[in-house]
Formats: structure tokens, sequence, C-alpha cells
């Protein structure tokens, strides 16, 4: 068996080293000791410092180009990370998604902002907002967002690019979302109906519609005419739309949109070569990647570390640092298997306690276990260099604690990898390992030393089995709520 290449950070680089990596369906005698940080972390550990000063030098020494994703089925909270990293950052912008994704966060004085098109990174006056190539842009939505945050005292002009190359999100593609589900009938994919899915699929099939054809009218109106005649088809009799009148609208959107439009390509990759720090934003999670997630109970973009790449034009070589996002649970919205799904008064409970209602949709979410085999398949596909384990303190409520930590086949097999049949992942059963809870408050807690010790053993099993070290660990919703595991 091929051996797996690990990752340590070293500054701003990073150094392949050749370390056998577990599955997580079998356990080693001797597990893979998690990464630790940088020489830039340990001397910021070694100096009298608060911890908050202690942490912001260690944001700061982090690599130039850093990616934050979510490793779970989404909702883990990388928008209050991508927030904090923000202040120290000349960019950040999101590669893939549209509207669909629902960052919730906080600044300084505690204020609430929900976010879905825009990267969280707003809340930084200094910081350049891009909205990549890859993501598809619904333009009431994000003019909605735009004068939301201009109503709070957030400047976006000057600030926010949206890329030329980006795909237009029409209101039609929300309808034709749902007409897709209603034929899908018992097999409905559990869609947030934002007309992710057909836009995309147009993207694919080569009739979409760029932001930059907005510069052009005459060809914008003979694209739309064309998408929207084949759609007057597919669903003879339950679809139309007025195409002149859409046309019109969108004229005066354009003009709207026009300061904000340019080459993102360009721009962020002349930002790169300035020297200027760029921070990325994942918008979904690698469970709901379209290629590596529960297929076909997915989002149609690529949140793995290749969207990234592809929905920014950013080569791989230039990313110094991965970190993944992962409830110390999970979650999950819509439909789809979910091994260590909870039920009953224990669901019901996380799903209270941590405030688990959809961003996007206000729906509930499907609660469970933290599942390690799902997340070492994360970490394998994406590289991590580090974990962001947020929402423990949300366990502070339980007795005690389970983590699934492999699958069993219907014959007794363990399962060597999280598997692509969803027929097989719908029948597993899960190998629980069960920890102490520590049934006290950690929210008010801001260093390691701080949590109790059945916290920190939980955290350290999380890092035994994944290989990663669990670097930040999140306590509460607020800024200063993010503990860094500096032991």
């Amino acid at each position: 068996m091929a051996v797996p290449m690990a990752l340590e950070v070293h500054g701003t680089h990073l150094k392949r080293t050749s370390v056998p990596r577990k599955t997580a369906g079998a356990r080693a005698k001797h597990p893979q000791a998690p990464r630790r940080a940088s020489k830039a972390v340990a001397k910021a550990q070694t100096t009298e410092r608060t911890p908050a000063q202690a942490q912001e030098e260690e944001f700061a020494a982090l690599a130039q180009v850093c990616a934050v994703l979510g490793s779970q089925w989404g909702d883990e909270g990388k928008g209050k990370l991508v927030d904090v990293l923000a202040q120290k950052y000349d960019v950040v912008a999101r590669g893939q998604g549209g509207a669909n994704a629902g960052h919730t966060i906080y600044d300084s004085d505690g204020n609430q902002y929900k976010l879905h098109l825009m990267p969280s990174g707003v809340l930084n006056p200094d910081a350049q907002c891009i909205i990549g190539n890859g993501v598809v842009v619904n333009l009431p939505s994000l003019f909605e967002e735009i004068k939301g945050l201009e109503g709070r005292g957030i400047c976006c002009k000057g600030r926010v690019l949206v890329s030329d190359r980006a795909h237009l999100l029409f209101d039609f593609h929300k309808e034709v979302d749902g007409l897709r589900e209603e034929e899908l009938a018992g097999k409905k994919i559990g869609t947030t109906k934002r007309g992710i899915g057909p836009c995309y699929s147009n993207k694919a099939i080569r009739n979409g519609i760029r932001v930059g054809d907005l510069n052009h009218p005459d060809v914008f109106a003979e694209k739309l005419a064309r998408l929207v005649d084949e759609n007057r088809k597919r669903f003879a009799g339950s679809f139309d739309l007025d195409v002149e009148a859409e046309v019109a609208a969108y004229k005066e959107y354009f003009e709207e949109l026009r300061p904000y439009i340019g080459d993102s390509v360009h721009v962020i990759n002349q930002a790169y070569s300035e020297g200027k720090r760029i921070l990325v934003e994942g918008a979904n999670a690698t469970m709901l990647d379209l290629d590596f997630g529960t297929y076909p109970y997915v989002t149609s973009s690529n949140p793995s570390i290749g969207g990234v790449c592809t929905g920014l034009g950013l080569s791989p070589h230039k990313f110094g640092c991965v970190i993944g996002v992962a409830k110390a649970y999970t979650t999950r919205v819509g439909e789809g298997p979910y091994p260590t799904e909870l039920f009953g008064e224990m669901a019901e409970r996380v799903r209270e306690e941590g405030g688990e209602y959809g961003t996007t949709t206000g729906r509930p979410r499907r609660c469970g276990w933290l599942d390690v085999v799902a997340l070492d398949y994360a970490c394998t596909i994406n590289g991590f260099t580090h974990l962001n384990i947020t929402k423990l303190d949300v366990l502070s409520v339980l007795d005690e604690i389970k983590l699934g930590v492999a699958y069993k086949a219907p014959n007794g097999d363990v399962l060597p990898a999280f598997p692509s049949d969803l027929t097989l992942l719908e029948q597993v059963e899960v190998v629980y390992e069960t920890l102490p809870g520590w049934k006290s408050d950690i929210s008010k807690c801001r260093t390691w030393s701080d949590l109790p010790a059945a916290a920190q053993a939980y955290v350290r099993r999380v890092e035994e089995l994944t290989g990663v070290e669990c670097r930040w660990i999140g306590v509460g919703p607020g800024r200063e709520a993010l503990i860094t595991k500096d032991e």
C-alpha cells in the first residue's frame, strides 16, 4: 500500500514527510502524533503574552495563502474563523457555491451578521473581498446583502470585486430547482431551492450566462431567450418567463453592479505576486462535494481544496495552510445517509443547545455524534494542516459523549475508509467510543488549561484518530470564544 504524504507547517512553507496515516476504520497501536505548531507559533508561546496577543501573533504567522474549508456537511462555523483570520489578511475570497451558503458571524461588539454571498472578511474594513469565478451569483440577493451591510456602516464599494467569469443565477433557476424536486417525488435531494443546481447545470452544458455577458446587451438578451425557451420546453405548462422584462431588469442591475465587476483571476494572482496575504473562505463542505460527498445528496460544486483552486484561479502550490473546520458533533440539512445521526430526545437536546436551524432555510438540522470516519476522509482529501473544532461548549450538557470511529459492513468487516456506495453507507454499523462528559459551562474558557480534563481528552482523541492537530477550539459564538490549543 502506498504511504500517504502528511503535511507539516514550517512558517509559511509546507514540508512533506512520509508518515503512515491510518484509516479511520482501523485504530493504530501507536496513533500518529498530531502535527504541531510552526516555529513562529512556538516562539509566541514562550514569550509572556496574554492569550489574545499570542493568538493574534499566531494568525499573523500563518501562510501567505490560507484556505478555511468545511469538513462535514456544512454549518461547521467556518465564517467565525474566517472573520477572525480576516483581520490579518489583505484579501478574502470565495471560490464556489452561491447564496445556499449561510455564514453567521459576530463583530467585536457582539453584533450578528448573516451572510450568504459576501465573504466573511467584509467586516475587516481594510480587506478586499472577492467573489470568484466559481461562484454562482444571484444579483438581487447580492444587492440586498450589500444594502444591509452598508446600512449598518460596512462599506462595500471599492472593496468588493465580483468576477466577470462568475455565472449569473437568475430567479427562474430557483423555480426550476423546485420543479426538479417535485419530479423526484419520494427521492428528493433536499435542495435549498436557491437555484444552485440548475445554474451549475447550465454552466456544465455551456449555455450559462456570465457576469461579463452583461457588457454586451444583445448577446445577453439572445442567451437569456435561448435559456428560457429551453426551460419552457423542459417544463411545458409549468414554466414561463417574460424575457423582455427580465432583460430590462438586468440592464438596471448591470448599472448597479458595474463598479464591482473585475477580472478576479488577475487581481488575486497580482495580489499574491505583491506579497499580499490571501484568505480563502470555503462554502458548504467536503461531505457535500459533488465528487467526494454522499452523491447525489450533495451540492453542485466542489467545496474541497480542488474547487478552491479552480474557483479562484489560484494554483495549488500557493496554498501554505489548509484549515478544516469541524463541529464537535455533526449536523446535516436535507436528505442523504447520515451514519451517526441521533434521534428522539437526544437529537432534540443537541439541536436546541446548539441552535441548529439553517441560516439559509431555517430548517431544523439533523444532529449526530462526531463521525471520525467522515472527518478522516475529509482530512485525506484536503490535506488539512490544522483543524478548528467548533461548538465544543454545546456538548457540556451531556453525561457522556460518543465518537464514531469505524464502520462495520453487514458481513462484519470493518471498512477501510468512507465508502462511495450509498446503499452500503445506509447499512453500516457504526463503532463508537464513549468518552465521559465534563458537565460544566466552558463558554467562558479562554485558554487550553481552562478547559476541564474531560474536554481536553475529547479534543486529543480526535487528534489521535485523524492525525491532524486540533489547533483551535470554539466555545461560543463570539470572536473571543476561540481557544488556541497550546500544550
